[in-house]
């Protein structure tokens, strides 16, 4: 045994499954039944390293009846993505009251926002989230604390790309997509502002995702919650001014924004590197190899393609829409703020069960993974559909929320009507795509987003050149859900990555 704690099964003074059998005795006298479970383990020839202990956390992820302790980790998951959200309109709000020109310089700016938050927390963060459950699930804790200095060493450079690129590539950019005069110097402005940044927005993301891989989810909504107390009176304050002093106008809420990732930043840090949970980080920078960060960006890199073609999705459809008219395009923009909201309902979900897999797979515990799975999947699902047959019941009353003009409720309704009863196929593809960054196999997942994609083209390019009504576009986007759904489920079925 080594001084860490940490058992192997060498062969030197006793054959492989005589050695096993006996620390499986020892295991049973004196170790946790998980320990035990591991460790016998290696009679069947399987060459996880197991603890003698696990914390708490780690205990409830392997040992608590699923499906409440999912429910009761979806909770503080969901919060933090509502929140998250809701920060991001607030402050849509607020810059629209500096007039036109503000909210359309700003504009092109969220969604190029949005996208580095959604690779930063969901993509590449997901890859940390599974890898430390994944981790402490077998027992390595220093191994998994060593990823809060992955999580620096990643976000750093990733960040000052993202900076740079921004810095090459925005000016164009702005200008390609229709701005110009004053509402592409905001958008400069702002973007220059926010994007200068980009490293805390990184940072915050990554090292959340390491506090959230404990199974921990109530610091991040802490953090996420007290972070949007300071911003919300923060950000109108640095926009419009205050105590005599002048507004910086739009580019306020760019650096209120900053302020908010700092102070989380730093909140997450002194979590981390003060030893408050279950991670000890070393307060010197430990040998870093190559290995687990290439590990951690091939899921992130994989699944930054799910998360980007979803976006382009609705990018796509948007376009076709457009061509319907403006009342058209602000049918199926108030529609289709539904379906934003599907994502934090569905991570909301999805994220626990990512890692509570991890942690049984780290465990050896498969068929427990495997039900966790299903269990996800089921819960994702049934969720989901229950918010898109309301919306197909009732599209009124969503659509009205946002204008009470006929051309654009009957297209809102329309889309409600065709989509909605596929609302599930999303939460199904979703929870599925989280159970793929758990066993780390996106492929299917990544196939099925691509698809999504493609039917939203060829969809639209089927009802221009038959110059039907444009919502047969949401026919497409329909099923377009359903590809996104069903062709990410043959690696739960066949039970790829669970071995």
């Amino acid at each position: 045994m080594q001084a860490s704690g940490i058992m192997s099964c060498p062969t030197s003074e006793l054959s492989r499954s005589d050695k096993c059998r006996k620390e499986s005795r020892d295991a049973r006298a004196g170790f946790s039944k998980v320990s035990a479970r591991a460790i016998e383990s290696c009679q069947n020839g399987q060459s996880h390293v197991r603890p003698a202990a696990v914390d708490a956390r780690t205990r409830m992820l392997l040992e608590k009846p699923i499906a409440p302790m999912i429910l009761r980790l979806a909770l503080p998951n969901a919060t933090v993505m509502m929140v998250q959200i809701l920060i991001g309109l607030l402050e849509v709000y607020f810059v629209s009251r500096t007039g036109v020109d503000a909210l359309a310089g700003v504009a092109p700016v969220f969604p190029l926002v949005s996208l580095v938050l959604a690779v930063a927390q969901g993509a590449i963060g997901g890859g940390f989230v599974t890898t430390v459950a994944r981790a402490l699930g077998t027992g390595r804790v220093s191994a998994a604390s060593d990823h809060a200095w992955y999580a620096a060493a990643l976000g750093v450079p990733l960040g000052v790309a993202t900076t740079a690129i921004m810095v090459v590539l925005g000016p164009g950019l702005y200008a390609a997509m229709g701005l110009s005069g004053h509402a592409l110097a905001i958008a400069l402005s702002y973007s220059s502002t926010i994007f200068a940044g980009a490293t805390l927005i990184w940072l915050f993301n990554l090292l959340m995702a390491v506090v959230r891989g404990t199974g921990n989810l109530q610091v991040p909504v802490i953090v996420v919650c007290g972070g949007a107390l300071i911003l919300v009176p923060l950000s109108p304050a640095l926009i419009f001014g205050a105590f005599g002093y002048q507004g910086l106008g739009p580019t306020g809420g760019a650096v209120a924004m900053l302020v908010y990732y700092a102070f989380g930043t730093l909140a997450y840090a002194a979590y981390l590197w003060g030893r408050f949970g279950v991670l000890k980080p070393s307060f010197r920078v430990p040998r870093l190899s190559l290995g687990p960060a290439l590990a951690i960006l091939h899921v992130g890199g994989m699944s930054a393609v799910v998360s980007a073609t979803t976006n382009l999705t609705l990018a796509i459809v948007t376009a076709y829409v457009a061509m319907g008219g403006v009342e058209a395009l602000a049918g199926y923009g108030a529609g289709s703020r539904l379906e934003f909201l599907l994502v934090p309902l569905a991570y909301g979900i999805g994220g626990p069960v990512g890692i509570v897999i991890s942690a049984n797979l780290g465990a050896g515990q498969m068929e427990r993974a495997v039900k966790a799975s299903w269990v996800g999947v089921v819960m994702a699902c049934t969720v989901t559909e229950l918010v898109g047959l309301a919306a197909a019941a009732f599209p009124e009353q969503w659509i009205g929320i946002f204008s009470q003009d006929p051309s654009v409720l009957q297209v809102g309704a329309e889309y409600l009507h065709r989509v909605g009863p596929f609302f599930g196929f999303f939460g199904l593809g979703y929870v599925l795509y989280c159970v793929g960054q758990a066993t780390r196999r996106m492929e299917a997942s990544v196939l099925a987003a691509l698809l999504r994609a493609a039917i939203a083209v060829l969809g639209g390019l089927v009802v221009v050149w038959l110059k039907a009504d444009v919502t047969w576009n949401f026919v497409a986007v329909a099923f377009g859900m359903v590809a996104f759904g069903l062709f990410a489920l043959p690696p739960l079925v066949n039970r790829s990555g669970f071995e």
